[in-house]
């Protein structure tokens, strides 16, 4: 059974990379309190992580790309 079972990366890393818990990858840089308004908009509005930090103005798309690493996390 388990010879035959193959990952389908593609589809593990746009989960991972959708994950809200990437937000605490924002805290030690904007503070728990603005991490999770974002993760919250992000839920409510049902978008990513990454547009809802935007719009939120308290990260910038570099800010963002250098700070929400997902493999450097595991």
């Amino acid at each position: 059974c388990v010879d035959s079972i193959e990952a389908n990366v593609t589809r593990i890393e746009q989960l991972m990379n959708e994950s809200l818990m990437l937000a605490t990858a924002l805290t030690p840089h904007i503070g728990y309190d603005r991490s999770a308004s974002i993760a919250l908009a992000a839920y409510k509005k049902n978008i990513s992580l990454r547009q809802a930090a935007l719009e939120s103005g308290f990260v910038s798309e570099g800010e963002f790309d250098t700070w929400v690493q997902p493999e450097k996390l595991i």
